[in-house]
């Protein structure tokens, strides 16, 4: 009559050794699936931030954004006086 329970209490512990290794199996499949996310999300993001970064010069370089350059002043044809001898001493300075 004992033989009928050990069998029961067998197939109990087997049972739950079963289970607990179905909860540590799925455990570590979602640790996995974790890093790989977070990988391809900061690989994907950072293509993303890339991406921003050359549209944004590309619009500020040579697109509709790019400043318009001013026309320039005709270069004058008189030619500035050159320096003279008392425009390059120093200045004296005053003294207390």
């Amino acid at each position: 009559m004992a033989s009928g329970a050990k069998g029961r209490d067998n197939r109990d512990e087997r049972e739950r050794t079963r289970a607990y290794q179905a909860r540590v199996a799925m455990h570590e499949a979602q640790v996995k699936r974790r890093y790989r996310d977070n990988l391809v999300g900061g690989i994907v993001g950072g293509i993303i931030l890339l991406v921003v970064i050359g549209a944004q010069t590309a619009y500020f370089v040579s697109g509709p954004g790019a400043p318009t350059p001013n026309p320039s002043v005709a270069p004058s044809s008189t030619l500035s006086p050159s320096p003279t001898a008392t425009s390059l001493l120093p200045v004296p300075t005053a003294t207390p």
